[in-house]
């Protein structure tokens, strides 16, 4: 056992361009969906075997933030009883300017939280009010403040970008706010439409105009050489850390190690045999009825076989700046890496960063990442 993902589907109001699993909810409902939480950690006591303490943990949403300190430390304190925690456990939070006041963040990181993620996203008001954010630029800067003041030494911030009507102009300007701000760690996400989101809406009516691929390729690279010079360590498709403060949580993701999830809508991984994935579906009733009858709500998504395991080992490893250790690979699956996959090493040779230790896509060509990794898939 590695890590522990808690998601937390609740929102002040839903954002024009989100289609993750979110609602509304009022104080006593949240309270009734943090019983289940416990209920949920509880029940993997008995349905995983375990014996190493957690070394991450990550409530995600929605906005986490909206659950009060008492319902978090309960959260925690499950977590502890039922699976253990390093003593230097990454412990994070994501958490919305405007849903919290400065007392909250010191409460935060009094029961045990050390890494905070603030959905930023923007720091241009107009931007804020166009993707239906609930917050203000002022409160952007205060979160900052707020976290710093509370202790917090490990922050990330959310940007966005190739958003409606911005260019690189705009972009470099937001840029110039947030290195202000010296967060250890940066993550960036490319405006996509999707459907069933009020954007997905707008752009059926042809009310929303979007950054075409040129745009995008522009801002994406902009992005990386601000953050590259300003000394971040481009170490994920869409992550920057300086050095020591990669986000440990995502990297198990990325690195295919255990990491159980709780929570509506979430989806954990287990490396039972070369793998397997499983989600909760995103449904409350389901969700509810199932833990009160002592039941999983955990359905399973994927076994992998062999071929199967190696082919995402390699699309998720090439994400990142670490890549493929050959020798873990081989040790994994009894076949070489270059054995494994001879034609796509043969025709990416030239994009390839190859040595004993390690094989890695330069994050120069990580923009053509998804054309890059089909040769592998």
């Amino acid at each position: 056992m590695s890590s522990m993902y808690i998601h937390i589907p609740f929102c002040l109001t839903r954002c024009r361009y989100c289609d993750f699993f979110s609602t509304t909810a009022d104080a006593t409902e949240r309270d009734n969906y943090v019983a289940l939480l416990v209920r949920h950690l509880e029940l993997l006591k008995y349905n995983i075997a375990t014996n190493t303490d957690l070394q991450t943990i990550y409530f995600g949403g929605g906005t986490p933030s909206l659950l009060t300190i008492d319902q978090l430390e309960l959260l925690l304190r499950t977590c502890s009883k039922v699976f253990g925690i390093a003593a230097n456990a990454e412990i994070t939070i994501e958490v919305n300017p405007g849903t919290f006041e400065r007392p909250y963040l010191h409460q935060l990181h009094t029961i045990g939280f050390n890494r905070l993620s603030i959905g930023i996203q923007s720091f241009d008001s107009g931007q804020l009010l166009r993707l239906g954010r609930c917050h203000t630029h002022e409160q952007s800067l205060e979160s900052v403040k707020a976290a710093r003041s509370a202790g917090f030494d490990n922050l990330s911030l959310d940007l966005m970008f190739a958003l409606p009507g911005q260019d690189t102009d705009n972009l470099d300007r937001e840029v110039d706010q947030l290195l202000q701000q010296t967060p250890e760690h940066i993550s960036v996400y490319g405006l996509t439409v999707e459907e069933g989101t009020e954007f997905g809406r707008l752009q059926r009516q042809g009310k929303l105009t979007v950054a075409d691929e040129e745009e995008y390729a522009q801002q994406y690279e902009l992005l990386r050489e601000r953050f590259c010079t300003a000394g971040y360590e481009h170490y994920e498709l869409s992550n920057f850390a300086v050095p020591g403060r990669r986000c440990r949580h995502n990297l198990c993701y990325w690195q295919r190690r255990n990491c159980l999830a709780v929570g509506c809508g979430a989806h954990s991984f287990v490396e039972n045999g070369y793998g397997e994935r499983w989600h909760i579906p995103a449904d409350l009733q389901r969700y509810r009825q199932r833990l009160e009858a002592g039941l999983d709500p955990a359905e399973k998504l994927e076994a992998f076989d062999r071929t199967g395991a190696m082919k995402e080992t390699v699309y998720l490893a090439l994400r990142t700046s670490d890549g493929i250790d050959p020798s873990a690979f081989e040790r994994r699956f009894g076949e070489s890496f270059h054995n494994a996959f001879p034609i796509a090493t043969e025709a990416l040779a030239k994009v390839l960063l190859q040595s004993p230790q390690r094989v890695a896509l330069g994050s120069q060509h990580w923009l053509i990442y998804d054309h890059l990794i089909s040769t592998f898939l």
